[in-house]
């Protein structure tokens, strides 16, 4: 592993200290790949996934801002259908910048609160 790989796994591991998602507020969490970008609304006291968005289904191109922009009105909506209205934002070790900034403001426009 490279060392800024080390870095976001140690804040990871901070950060879910202190974070987690119940049933009535569950946790929204972000995965950042090179090409994509996922987000997940998880129930950590059941272990189950309630919601789930991804930019793998997204077909159009589009500059990765705008597409990960897109992933949170998907998952907002998803989340909204699911009767999930207040969530707990997990950057998972990501610096809340560009793409996991995005995708986070998106989710609030969404209708989303956290």
């Amino acid at each position: 592993m490279t060392t800024k790989e080390l870095r976001r796994i140690k804040i990871k591991q901070r950060v879910r200290k202190h974070i987690s998602g119940t049933g009535e507020r569950p946790r929204l969490t972000v995965f950042r790949s090179n090409k994509q970008i996922y987000a997940q609304v998880i129930d950590d006291l059941t272990g189950k996934t309630l919601a789930a968005a991804s930019s793998v289904a997204i077909t159009e191109k589009a500059p990765k801002k705008e597409v990960a922009s897109k992933v949170g009105e998907l998952i907002a909506q998803k989340s909204k259908e699911a009767g999930i209205e207040a969530v707990v934002f997990d950057r998972n070790g990501y610096l809340y910048h560009g793409r996991v900034k995005e995708l986070a403001e998106a989710a609030r426009k969404g209708g989303l609160k956290f």
